[in-house]
């Protein structure tokens, strides 16, 4: 397996010389991806070379121990999504589920404008008054936005927090550490680029304001026990343990997000329960921003309804893809069905023309990622098995056809 391992991290890497968001992250041998720049291998060829390795590996003797055989599949499916996604650059056209299912190994559900409608009617409840409720919930919004000025210490204090959390449950890699960037004119609120060696870059969008829930949900989503966690665990494991070089190189494009996205939104209510995230919140939170700690239920309240219109985003990227709708009705979309203001909808859609189905691998993942491991017993009110069978995902070359369980969405 190490020579095919050899060969899929070259054809990935190949392939990021056509796509330059195909691969998210690589540290491995840098000989490696200069000669894949100067071969200049065709899309056409990256493809078919895939398509056969593919083949290949799947027609092989499964191994006797249960670590060959995840590596084998591993390998057979990376290679089918390689494969898929070059397709797609030599002008396949795939429907949004076609794709998905090609580049990710799954499909969402797909939701009707009433699936929304009982959660909008309960926030017409809770935000009531006149005007579009989009236009309540902004007014609302406004009063958690944390001050420009004071986002570095409440970052710190939510990813600080958020890594104390996770390290009694996770054997964290010996010196694995992150640094943070704050950036603007990015279609993404976040995004951990890992930079191998246990280390993380961590960007956060400034573009539009942030509000206070927000800093949880990236501290734990970007790094503990989100992506950083994971990335690190994966060097550690397989490429530093066992030699497993194919996990040196991170296509964005490919089943790998699934378990990346959905785990490290998972992860997020592991590391923080309802209960522990509530009072964090108010008496850490809420004070280094200079909000009002009394109006932190309420908010939570909101929330939570808001986090229910989560698959109103694949709507909405579904009809963009399949060309149902254009830009300015998906916005509009966006507004009505997952209350986002007119610059967050905007910012949203060129998250979609740019990614595409990606967006699956947030509330699918999250969805099929928590499933498996509530099946396994980790449910809310098992709080260390929970962590212990979220390490365990996060430590094997898993992917979306391996969690075995599915689920319709919450």
């Amino acid at each position: 397996m190490n020579r095919v391992a050899e060969a899929y991290v070259r054809l990935v890497l190949a392939l990021g010389c056509h796509d330059p968001d195909y691969v998210d992250s690589y540290y491995g041998r840098p000989d490696w991806k200069s000669e894949e720049e100067s071969r200049g291998t065709s899309i056409a060829e990256i493809r078919d070379a895939a398509i056969t390795l593919a083949g290949h590996v799947e027609a092989q003797t499964e191994p006797a121990d249960e670590a060959g055989r995840q590596r084998q599949r591993y390998l057979a499916r990376m290679l089918r999504s390689v494969g898929a996604r070059a397709a797609m650059l030599c002008g396949a056209r795939y429907t949004f589920d076609q794709e998905s299912e090609a580049l990710y190994g799954a499909v969402a559900p797909h939701r009707g404008d009433e699936f929304f409608r009982k959660t909008l009617d309960a926030l017409e409840r809770e935000l009531p008054g006149a005007g579009p409720l989009v236009e309540r919930y902004e007014s609302f919004q406004k009063k958690f936005l944390i001050p420009p000025e004071r986002l570095g210490r409440v970052f710190k204090a939510a990813i600080d927090e958020a890594r104390r959390r996770t390290s009694p449950h996770i054997t964290l890699p010996h010196g694995e550490s992150f640094r943070i960037e704050y950036v603007d004119d990015k279609p993404w609120s976040g995004y951990n680029w890992y930079q191998g060696n246990f280390a993380s870059l961590i960007q956060v969008n400034t573009d539009l304001p942030i509000a206070i829930d927000r800093a949880i949900d990236l501290a734990a989503h970007e790094g503990y026990p989100g992506h950083h966690v994971y990335h690190a665990l994966c060097e550690r494991n397989f490429v530093r343990d066992r030699g497993w070089l194919e996990f040196t190189v991170y296509p964005l494009f490919s089943p790998q997000s699934l378990i990346a996205e959905g785990s490290a939104n998972f992860g997020v209510d592991v590391a923080f329960g309802e209960r522990d995230r509530r009072t964090f919140e108010r008496e850490v939170l809420f004070p280094l921003a200079g909000l009002d700690p009394e109006s932190a239920g309420v908010n939570e309240r909101v929330r939570k309804l808001v986090d229910c219109l989560a698959y109103a985003g694949n709507e909405a990227a579904r009809r963009l893809v399949d060309g149902e709708i254009g830009d300015d009705a998906a916005a509009a979309w966006l507004a009505e069905f997952a209350l986002m203001s007119p610059p967050k909808a905007q910012q949203r859609v060129r998250f979609i023309r740019k990614y595409r189905s990606y967006v699956i691998n947030y509330n699918l993942g999250k969805d099929l990622v928590g499933a498996y491991v509530e099946s396994r017993g980790g449910t809310a009110d098992k709080p260390d098995r929970r962590w212990q069978e979220l390490s365990k995902l996060l430590s094997s070359p898993r992917l979306p056809w391996d969690l075995k369980v599915r689920t319709a969405a919450r």
